[in-house]
């Protein structure tokens, strides 16, 4: 089990003066200031102090992605009902949101600590001659991706955000007068273009291999830059409308994309099992992720009260399961994601008729008994009767789930390990130390796919459509039961055009939608992919018209265009601003 990785360095080398293996093999004693900076080694503590601020990132009201889950048609907030933790509920129905909902300022503020910590190291990294820190471009490099992987966050949850960086007066940032949107600022591509000049500057110095687990290479880079650049193609108005799809953009976000798959095969490639990019005996040993967010979980006393560095984000969504789990089951798979996994007698998704079935109370249980699926629904959500997490010996139950008349029955399941897994601290809260995978090839590869319907290649992208099918078709090692018969029905074709589709932009864009959801389904992407294509209100509306004759709660629910794209400027962080901020429209 991983003891010893480079984010937790903060907490062992900053705070408690303990040792480490590797790169963090120093022994510093008490708190770091920057004034104290005076060689290369106290230079690269406050790289390493960057790298242990992003963990905390995940924490549980902050960027973690299921978050974002839970502002989508993939996933329930869950939990003990309606008003536990009812900030959370308030960014599903989103009509009851305001710039007062709790949950909202601390994303905020995490963010701009974790910039605050790589601006510092910068800094400092640049009062060094090269000669006595011949790592130096290198660091510099890695606190860029690191500040741009941060701003790519928070610019996606609220679209204007000020821009802070190494050049920024250090006593600037703690007085009014920096905007998220000076009267200059015409649009947000400006901001768009900061974020991919940092992630850029860190491709282009980045190695290729890294030693030291955790560090970036220059491929996680090109991924990051990539997914930036696809973002920004997608130009919109101050209604948050796309209004523009800029081919130029879209050919640099494919150049980043064909950087890292002219290494297909050789250090990137999808795993054989879709499964084990969910297992934990997997972190950092596949070709398939680019880039992963560390966890540890210890017994050095680094974080006592976790048991580690563990990944306090996900301390809720276990499931409320006597014997297995203490709390807390939120994170829920909804309905209507569970109806996508579902296909036609060709193997096929349905996109139009897919959420005609109803699973509510036990019609669930026949339910899965006589329909085909997509075998990633079994990767993707854990299901009463089903085993839980590809253990045989342990089959999911309903009483793991507390508020079933208001949630349902099924729970997510990539961010779960075994009940018995030593990679879990449970002191009551459910840690455990299951890595993120922030980048997987199969996503890049999809991103490309994208790319190429948008410019008309459409035979190019269906090849690569065809690669992520495939492999899921496959994943079935996992999904059998003792006797060596599958669980359920597993049905997935290849698109074959001309036999079982007509491969036309239309078509081809519908599949492209559909296979990002299944792919990444529960992992944060779905709802800003919606905004990026601009499909969140009809979507989002259909999705809450369909589950309001499954849960009477989404009777306040509806998605406002031009509003509910962005959640609010913090109101906290308004205040503290006195005007210099201005707040996201309809707010």
């Amino acid at each position: 089990m991983k003891q010893y990785k480079i984010y937790y360095a903060l907490a062992v080398i900053m705070l408690t003066g303990a040792s480490c293996k590797g790169f963090l093999d120093v022994n510093p004693k008490g708190v770091l200031s920057e004034s104290q900076i005076t060689t290369p080694a106290d230079a690269e503590k406050f790289v390493i102090a960057a790298y242990a601020y992003m963990p905390t990132l995940g924490y549980g009201d902050t960027h973690n992605p299921w978050i974002q889950d839970v502002r989508s048609d993939d996933s329930y907030k869950g939990g003990g009902g309606l008003n536990d933790q009812v900030p959370w509920h308030e960014m599903e129905i989103f009509t009851l949101l305001t710039p007062n909902v709790g949950n909202n300022d601390g994303p905020w503020y995490r963010g701009y600590s974790g910039v605050s910590r790589t601006n510092i190291a910068l800094r400092r990294l640049e009062q060094l001659d090269e000669t006595a820190l011949p790592t130096k471009p290198q660091r510099i490099a890695e606190m860029r991706f690191v500040r741009g992987w941060i701003y790519l966050g928070m610019k996606l949850r609220w679209k204007y955000i000020p821009w802070i960086d190494e050049t920024t007066p250090e006593d600037a940032v703690m007085v009014e007068g920096i905007s998220n949107r000076p009267d200059s600022m015409k649009n947000d591509l400006g901001l768009w273009d900061k974020i991919i000049e940092d992630l850029e500057y860190a491709a282009n110095v980045l190695p290729d291999n890294q030693q030291d687990v955790g560090r970036p290479t220059k491929y996680a880079a090109h991924a990051l830059a990539a997914k930036a650049l696809l973002f920004r193609a997608y130009e919109q108005n101050d209604r948050h409308q796309v209004v523009n799809i800029n081919q130029g953009t879209l050919n640099r976000a494919l150049e980043h994309i064909n950087v890292i798959t002219a290494k297909d095969g050789a250090l990137f490639d999808l795993q054989p099992d879709f499964a084990e990019n969910y297992i934990v005996d997997y972190d950092n040993t596949t070709k398939e992720s680019i880039w992963e967010l560390q966890y540890s979980i210890s017994n050095s006393g680094v974080h006592e009260w976790t048991g580690g560095m563990t990944n306090i984000g996900n301390e809720l969504n276990a499931p409320w399961w006597a014997g297995k789990f203490p709390c807390c089951d939120f994170h829920k798979v909804t309905h209507t994601l569970i109806n996508a996994f579902k296909t036609d007698g060709n193997g096929l998704p349905d996109f139009v008729n897919y959420n005609n079935t109803e699973l509510k109370n036990e019609a669930y249980i026949n339910y899965f008994k006589t329909h085909d699926f997509d075998p990633r629904l079994s990767h993707t959500a854990s299901i009463p009767g089903y085993p839980w997490k590809y253990d045989n010996s342990i089959l999911y139950e309903e009483g793991g789930s507390r508020s079933p008349f208001q949630y349902g029955f099924f729970n997510s399941k990539k961010e779960q390990v075994e009940p018995n897994c030593n990679c879990l601290y449970k002191p009551f809260y459910t840690y455990n130390s299951l890595n993120e995978k922030v980048i997987r090839y199969s996503e890049v590869l999809l991103w490309k796919a994208e790319i190429l319907i948008q410019q008309g290649n459409l035979m190019g992208a269906l090849q690569l459509i065809n690669r992520v099918r495939e492999r899921a078709a496959k994943s079935t090692s996992r999904l059998k039961k003792p006797d060596g018969t599958y669980w359920m029905k597993y049905h997935v074709a290849l698109y074959q055009p001309g036999v079982n589709c007509t491969w036309n932009k239309d078509f081809a864009w519908n599949a492209l939608m559909w296979e990002n959801r299944l792919e990444t389904a529960c992992e944060g992407r779905r709802f800003f992919d919606l905004m990026r294509w601009g499909q969140l209100e009809p979507v989002m509306n259909a999705h809450f018209a369909k589950e309001r004759g499954r849960f009477d709660w989404f009777g306040q629910a509806h998605f406002t265009a031009g509003r509910d794209e962005y959640l609010p400027i913090p109101q906290p962080q308004m205040n503290w601003s006195h005007g210099g901020y201005k707040q996201n429209p309809g707010y």
